[in-house]
């Protein structure tokens, strides 16, 4: 039986689902996979809670007895509590939080993020943490980064350290953006109409030029691009923003909200270009190639696999050596608390099956 100990960082959407889902198959992974899970921190950015060994209603427990902290009460507690195996969660998407990693690090903590901000900052501080969790033999896992539960990250990793020459990477990484655009390419409506109808189902971020200006497709194309070594940085991207510049962040999200219908006039030059058997699709777009990362609106046939997207998935091309003609695609959900959160646990239980047989090849 293997014991772990988790800190959550972030009781959002994220962090409350994977709580959630943790409580629900507690019993079945102690069960099949001899492990058991302990949730003896539960935090955000101003507060924590400090559990007892059966949650509960832990919402009801955190309003009520929860308390002020700093990272180092949290060190504390979790060497008072002697645990062997310390995991931080950051379902965060908090810049100030991966401030942290280091000290949680380097006191015995293995890192699992849905949060992206560490592995997007410069290129020096990416180098920097890995070189910290060598030092210290702790895992950081971020599976979540790149399309919540889809098994982006892990995949280009084992090709690429397998030996397999990674061409390309293309394809559509938003959930929201493809949704607006497979939904707009189906109907007559006008585009600020559909962006509407997506904030109203809470597909966007609260402020809809946060998805519409391409940035957190960027994001996650530098993660790709990071996993194959490449010593690139946000700033290296060509990101073709769908926010005209008197919509930017000058004005504020109302007015925004009512000039929205403004956006109208910049799509419309696009499908002007259309014909009847082509849709615009938004995509990110990595060549290892030409050494170029783009994040731009992009026509393509209906009848191709990206043509034909439905929904909010996501769907990744992988041009390699061995898949060249016919690229390795991966399709699904790439977002929503629910797959997100399941990604994390995910992660948390890949990181058990390795802590596992450590201590197998330790005892033996």
């Amino acid at each position: 039986m293997t014991t772990i100990h988790l800190a959550i960082f972030g009781i959002g959407n994220v962090g409350s689902t994977l709580i959630n889902q943790i409580q629900q198959q507690k019993r079945k992974i102690y069960k099949h996979q001899d492990l058991d899970i302990q949730i003896p921190v539960i935090a955000n950015s101003a507060l924590a809670f400090f559990a007892n060994d059966t949650l509960g209603e832990w919402e009801v427990d955190f309003e009520k007895v929860s308390e002020p902290y700093n990272i180092k009460d949290i060190i504390n507690h979790f060497k008072a509590l002697g645990v062997e195996h310390a995991i931080a969660i950051d379902a965060t998407a908090s810049a100030g939080f991966v401030e942290n990693y280091t000290s949680l690090i380097e006191n015995g903590f293995h890192i699992i993020a849905a949060n992206k901000i560490a592995n997007t900052l410069d290129y020096n501080f990416y180098k920097d943490l890995r070189k910290v969790l060598n030092q210290n033999n702790k895992k950081f896992l971020y599976e979540t980064n790149v399309c919540a539960g889809l098994p982006i990250v892990e995949t280009v990793r084992n090709l690429h350290q397998s030996g397999e020459e990674i061409r390309k990477i293309k394809g559509v990484f938003s959930g929201s953006l493809s949704y607006i655009f497979n939904t707009f390419s189906q109907q007559t409506k006008p585009f600020h109409e559909v962006l509407d109808n997506a904030v109203k189902l809470g597909l966007t971020e609260p402020d809809p030029r946060d998805d519409l200006s391409g940035k957190d497709v960027a994001r996650k194309l530098l993660i790709l691009a990071r996993e194959l070594d490449l010593k690139v940085e946000l700033s290296s991207i060509s990101i073709t923003s769908l926010v005209p510049k008197k919509l930017n962040g000058s004005t504020t999200l109302s007015e925004f909200k009512e000039r929205a219908f403004e956006l109208d006039d910049s799509i419309k030059t696009s499908t002007v270009k259309q014909n009847k058997d082509t849709v615009l699709r938004y995509i990110g777009e990595l060549d290892v190639l030409k050494n170029t990362l783009e994040v731009k609106l992009v026509s393509v046939p209906k009848a191709s696999t990206l043509g034909q997207l439905k929904g909010t998935d996501n769907l990744i091309e992988i041009y390699t050596e061995s898949y060249n003609e016919q690229p390795l695609v991966i399709q699904g959900a790439g977002a929503g608390k629910a797959v997100t959160a399941r990604g994390v646990l995910s992660d948390i239980l890949k990181l058990c099956a390795h802590l596992q047989k450590v201590n197998v090849h330790s005892f033996n």
